[in-house]
Order: structure tokens, then C-alpha cells, then sequence
């Protein structure tokens, strides 16, 4: 066997099976989670900064990652650098949500000695702070890049947050790992989660062909105050869990609670 000769042999077949995409994604990755991390330590450069750069190093450092990935999935340079300028807007807000975040991860759990504590040990802050970043370019209408940014962290962490998710202020999740937020879900202010937990869909309507519809609410609407403990699922776009409410561990739910309910058993 002459290995050459198999290796253009293999090639030739590899090339007629690639996508015929336009775009060109190779490099996109890479420099999306390379701009989420500047743009984490240019939030935080007390705590996630490395290399100790200045906040203005890594600013830009940020945004020349974000427009090499934004340049091939928009209208150009030109828009790409719209774009990132709209986001270097809001991160003064993202910053003060944030440590809404790291103030409710203090507060809510008894071991944690310090703030500094959450923002250097918990996954928890490496998946809410890249979901707030993801977010903002989730509503700017940004391609493909919102979903990099989270599933890096969800790689990291084992939290899976959607970029689309609305989740309010003062927003912990307590040990993480297993939680998973789908992509039309709200959550209001002062909601901590536990491990495990899933606010997911219940089923997916599909077309008369068979394909999923895409577009449509389908996760559930969590009210202000709540809490949900470890191996709960919560399923449905229908599904409105009200204000002040404790949902006990491994509860299913695919209905709506009322406010100030504790739910301890699943229900039918």
C-alpha cells in the first residue's frame, strides 16, 4: 500500500462530502473565547487577569477577537466594528449586574468567606459572566457567536445557559454543575438555583413535514424571589412558576405554581 497515494485517495473523498458554505469558520471559535476571556479580565482585572495587562489592553485585545469573528458571519469590517462598539457600551452595566450576581452568591451561601472567593473559585461566575456578555450580542441580532461564548463556559463548568435566557438580577447558581436554561426561559430577580436543575421544554411542535418549529416559546417563566433545589426539572413554555416560590429537589413540573407556593412532591 503506498500511504500517499491513499492519503490523496481519502482526501478526494473528503472534499467531495465538506459543506459548500461561503463562509470560511475556521479561526471564528477561537477568537470568540478569546474575546470573552479579555473581556472577563477587563471586567474583573483584579481577579481574572493573567497576564496583569491594563483594562485598556485588554479592551482592545477583546475587540480585535470579536471583529475577526464577527467579519466572515456579518456585512464586513465595517459592521463588525459597529457591533463590538454597541457591546464595549454595555459592559459598564454588565459589569454592575454582575456583581449583583457575585453579591448574591455571598449572601445565599455560607461558605463562601469572600466576594473575591466567588469570582476566583466558583463556576458559577464563569458561566453567568460569559451568559451576560453572550446575552447583549444575542440581542444585537449577532450570529452564531452568542452560543460560542456559552458553550465555552457550559465546557468549563457543566452550566448550560442559552444566550437568549432573560435572567434578572442577583442571579446565583449554588454548586452548578448539570443546570441547564433553554433558550426562551425568564427568570426574575433574586432566583437561586441549585445543581442539576433544568429549565427546559416539554415537547416541540413540528411542521407538516416533520421539522421542528423553531422560534416559539418554549421554556418556562420563573418569577422573583424563587428557589429551586437540586435535580428539579421545570418544563414548558406555558409553565409559570410565581414570586417567592421553593420548588423542592428532584420536583417535575410542567404546570404553573402559584406565588408563594412550596412544592416538596411532584404533582400531576
Amino acid at each position: 500500500m503506498n500511504i500517499i497515494d491513499e492519503v490523496l485517495k481519502t482526501a478526494g473523498q473528503l472534499e467531495s462530502l465538506t459543506s459548500s458554505s461561503k463562509i470560511n469558520f475556521n479561526g471564528i471559535k477561537d477568537h470568540a473565547e478569546a474575546a470573552l476571556k479579555n473581556f472577563q479580565a477587563a471586567l474583573f482585572p483584579e481577579h481574572v487577569n493573567p497576564e496583569n495587562k491594563s483594562i485598556n489592553s485588554h479592551l482592545e485585545l477583546a475587540c480585535e477577537n470579536l471583529i475577526y469573528a464577527l467579519d466572515r458571519l456579518v456585512h464586513g469590517r465595517d459592521e463588525a466594528e459597529a457591533l463590538t462598539a454597541q457591546l464595549l457600551e454595555k459592559l459598564p452595566d454588565i459589569r454592575k449586574v454582575l456583581w449583583t450576581d457575585i453579591t448574591a452568591a455571598y449572601q445565599g451561601d455560607p461558605a463562601a468567606k469572600t466576594p473575591d472567593e466567588i469570582i476566583l473559585a466558583y463556576p458559577a461566575f464563569i458561566a453567568i459572566s460569559a451568559y451576560r456578555i453572550a446575552h447583549e450580542l444575542y440581542v444585537m441580532k449577532v450570529p452564531l457567536i452568542p452560543r460560542i461564548i456559552t458553550e465555552y463556559a457550559h465546557r468549563l463548568t457543566g452550566i448550560d445557559i442559552h444566550p437568549g435566557a432573560t435572567i434578572g438580577e442577583y442571579f446565583f447558581i449554588d454548586h452548578g454543575t448539570g443546570v441547564v436554561i433553554g433558550e426562551t426561559s425568564t427568570i426574575g430577580k433574586r432566583v437561586k438555583i441549585y445543581q442539576n436543575v433544568t429549565i427546559g421544554a416539554k415537547s416541540f411542535d413540528v411542521e407538516p413535514d416533520g421539522t421542528l418549529v423553531k422560534g416559539i416559546k418554549r421554556h418556562p417563566d420563573i418569577g422573583d424571589n424563587v428557589v429551586i433545589y437540586a435535580g428539579a426539572t421545570i418544563l414548558g413554555g406555558e409553565t409559570k412558576i410565581g414570586d417567592n416560590c421553593v420548588i423542592g429537589g428532584n420536583v417535575w413540573l410542567t404546570h404553573s405554581v402559584q406565588s408563594g407556593r412550596i412544592i416538596i412532591r411532584n404533582e400531576e
